[in-house]
């Protein structure tokens, strides 16, 4: 009974310091670009897109398909950059393991 006392205990301390990380990546940001930085997306490590910058020379161009696709190739790395930060952030704490169903 102690060994599974200890289990849930260190199950509780890992889940404690899950929770704590994931608030401290909603702080962090990751920023990716497209179209030769023309346009700029930030994204929080909790996948909120917090930032969405235009070129004006984009917007001059009139080229609306072209604008959605550097958008979506933006936001689309960011959000990617921002899951890679956070299973670095979790592995630290996992010790590497792969929890089913963690991300």
């Amino acid at each position: 009974m102690k060994g599974m006392n200890e289990m849930i205990r260190q199950a509780q301390i890992m889940q404690r310091k899950m929770s704590e990380t994931q608030e401290g990546l909603k702080a962090k940001i990751v920023d990716a670009s497209s179209g030769g930085g023309m346009v700029k997306v930030k994204v929080s490590g909790a996948q909120e897109v917090v930032e969405v910058l235009i070129e004006d020379s984009v917007m001059e161009a009139g080229d609306v398909e072209m604008l959605q696709d550097l958008v979506m190739t933006a936001v689309n790395e960011a959000i990617k950059k921002s899951k890679e930060m956070m299973e670095e952030e979790m592995k630290g704490i996992t010790g590497g393991m792969n929890i089913p169903g963690m991300f």
